[in-house]
């Protein structure tokens, strides 16, 4: 007897359904959604914890360094931030090959400006190379920017490289005069990382391992009220 292993969803599937993509100005030819991605073997969805056998981090890895994160550490992650209710990662799955081919992340900041408001922050971006001419870039990012508006975001901004301006200012996002800077310290290289792993004592470490980053990010939709 086969017994099937039950899955857990990062936040609720059901948000997803709820997302009004014509309030996007993305011009998908022909016109896809969350619900309806274009193809019958694709499926947008929250992360599930067992995506870790779906290729997930592998995935990451076309985008970043992600390094050698065993099951056990991403099963933390994910009840870490399952826990927090402040993390949306969305996932493209070809249900074919049981393959995760796209994915971004929305996160929460809680703000005490603007009478205690919630931002979005569009994070880890990344199509699987094989999969490009689907619209698929499109669809995951304008996925995130609508559920960041459904759960009641006062803006959504994200951090690119210079070449990807002109894609996200089709899905809405404008670069923001005389604030289009992007200024990173980074507490994992070079003489800083060295001064923090004396300080932390011989594990080298202070707490749970993390990498902090102060950023001044540009861009602010347009559909994001």
């Amino acid at each position: 007897m086969v017994q099937l292993t039950e899955e857990t969803y990062l936040y609720d599937p059901n948000l997803l359904l709820k997302l009004d993509f014509h309030r996007s100005p993305a011009n998908f030819k022909p016109f896809i959604s969350a619900a309806n991605p274009g193809e019958p073997w694709m499926k947008v969805r929250p992360l599930k914890d067992t995506d870790y056998d779906r290729g997930f981090l592998q995935l990451l890895s076309q985008l970043t360094h992600v390094g050698n994160v065993n099951r056990t550490q991403f099963l933390t992650r994910f009840s870490q931030m399952k826990a927090s209710g402040d993390y949306f990662v969305t996932v493209i799955e070809d249900t074919r090959k049981n393959e995760i081919i796209g994915a971004a992340s929305l996160v929460i900041e809680r703000k005490f400006i603007h009478n205690c408001a919630v931002r979005g922050r569009l994070e880890d971006v990344v199509v699987n190379d094989t999969y490009r001419g689907k619209q698929l870039g499109k669809l995951i990012v304008v996925t995130v920017s609508l559920l960041a508006e459904e759960l009641g975001c006062y803006k959504m901004s994200l951090d690119c490289k210079d070449k990807l301006i002109k894609f996200y200012e089709s899905l809405g996002y404008v670069a923001i005069p005389g604030n289009s800077n992007s200024m990173t310290i980074r507490y994992d290289e070079g003489p800083t990382l060295k001064r923090n792993a004396t300080s932390a004592g011989s594990s080298g470490t202070v707490g749970d391992s993390c990498q902090t980053v102060v950023v001044i990010l540009p861009f602010k939709s347009t559909f994001i009220k």
